[in-house]
């Protein structure tokens, strides 16, 4: 909740790998103009896949960030091997790097740890690896298969880069993960047991058994596959699915009270968090929405807030036909009359669904729309579902100065959270 400056938890430092690049300026600014992350896969053959888009993470490497103070990235002593890195520990590491480096941190920070989110890990490396063991007989497999490709490894690549020696946790809860991850490092840092917390999260699951699986259940996205650009279309009449997406968000949260003092600059606070579930299925959300309501309505409730206080909503918005249509309805139950005041947009109509990665890329792009006072649009909004019928700022951006945002997030086993973020005075 919201409090005193010794209670309040706040953003300091915020890094971004995504399908445009390296860079939180590089990311906000293509969502700023509404620029489509969306080509043809090009990272394997995908002529014979259903679906042959993406909006993958191009590749980048560790020299793509500056070192940090006292950094010993290169000594040759150095524990950490960038070159056994799955690609969302990569991506993870480089946009840990550039959010430790925002906030003004040195390496090995004292009362510091990391809480990132992740659905799939290393799955790159897990592919590959068994592709190797059932076809070439195991001849390729390293010794370093199951190490590199588990979950809880990319956390552990983020401590040892920035010799972290807190707490060094990831979530894995399907697409919710790093927005329950962000909610966790932020009670963690309230109750006392860490000063500094790195979080966020990371997913690189553009591969070709993900492509292929997810087309099977059709939920991807498999008539725009001639233009690319147009395939993630978010609350539009001709939505056909959510495209794959790439990349690692990450921030700095610590304690007011703490920033103010070494001067650092502050993005944004984390306010409020809930989470609950629908109870109901594997991978549909239950019709009546009864429980992403709550979740939302936890968030809110927990931050202090009133409900007509939040401006803005950082949709989960997937371009999938019943998910869209269910947050649709679910934001104007909540909200009542306010609900046709209240902006809101889909970052994932520029940045694919980024899996467990999602809940950071929205709580960043609502962390810097508050701060720099503009709120980024929907794009490919052409011809809108009348079942979605808010105001999703489409195609365009615009000035809008918000004092809180509620950031919506729903994942596969009926998973529901959401997070309010506030402006700091």
């Amino acid at each position: 909740m919201r409090g005193s400056p010794a209670s309040r938890i706040v953003i300091t430092g915020i890094g971004a790998v995504s399908p445009f690049g390296v860079g939180r300026e590089r990311f906000w600014d293509h969502v700023r103009r509404g620029c489509s992350g969306t080509r043809a896969i090009t990272g394997f053959d995908a002529a014979d896949l259903g679906c042959r888009v993406a909006a993958a993470v191009p590749p980048v490497t560790i020299a793509d960030v500056p070192p940090l103070d006292g950094d010993d990235l290169w000594d040759p002593d150095y524990r950490a091997d960038p070159k056994r890195y799955s690609r969302a520990a990569l991506i993870g590491v480089i946009a840990a790097r550039e959010a430790w480096a925002d906030a003004g941190l040195a390496i090995g920070e004292s009362g510091s740890g990391v809480v990132i989110g992740s659905g799939g890990g290393g799955i790159d490396v897990g592919e590959r690896q068994y592709y190797d063991f059932f076809v070439e007989r195991g001849r390729k497999v390293t010794p370093y298969a199951i190490p590199v490709s588990i979950v809880g490894m990319v956390s552990s690549e983020i401590s040892i880069s920035l010799r972290l020696h807190g707490v060094s946790h990831v979530l894995s809860c399907g697409c919710t993960s790093s927005t329950d991850a962000i909610g966790y490092a932020a009670a963690l840092i309230r109750s006392g047991e860490a000063d500094v917390l790195l979080s966020g999260g990371t997913d690189a699951c553009v591969t070709p058994g993900m492509i292929f699986g997810f087309a099977r259940m059709k939920a991807v996205s498999m008539a725009y596959n001639e233009r690319p650009a147009e395939a993630s279309r978010p609350f539009d009449k001709g939505r056909d699915g959510f495209v794959l997406g790439e990349g690692a968000w990450m921030m700095v949260l610590e304690r007011e009270d703490r920033a103010r003092a070494r001067g650092a600059t502050i993005y944004a606070s984390i306010d409020g968090y809930g989470s609950t579930c629908d109870a109901y299925h594997r991978v549909q959300m239950a019709p009546d929405g009864e429980e992403i309501v709550r979740a939302m309505s936890l968030a809110i409730e927990r931050s202090g807030r009133r409900r007509d206080d939040i401006g803005y909503v950082s949709y989960h918005g997937t371009s999938t036909v019943l998910n869209d249509a269910v947050e649709s309805r679910c934001v104007r139950q909540l909200f009542g009359d306010h609900a046709e005041r209240l902006a809101g947009s889909s970052v994932k109509s520029m940045i694919g669904h980024p899996q467990g990665a999602s809940g950071a890329a929205g709580v960043v792009t609502a962390a810097l729309a508050l701060s720099r006072g503009f709120l980024p649009p929907t794009i490919n909004q052409r011809d809108p579902d009348p079942a979605c019928d808010l105001d999703f700022i489409p195609n365009q951006g615009r000035r809008g100065d918000v004092d809180a945002a509620l950031c919506n997030c729903l994942g596969f086993g009926s998973k529901n959270s959401a997070i309010v973020i506030g402006t700091v005075p």
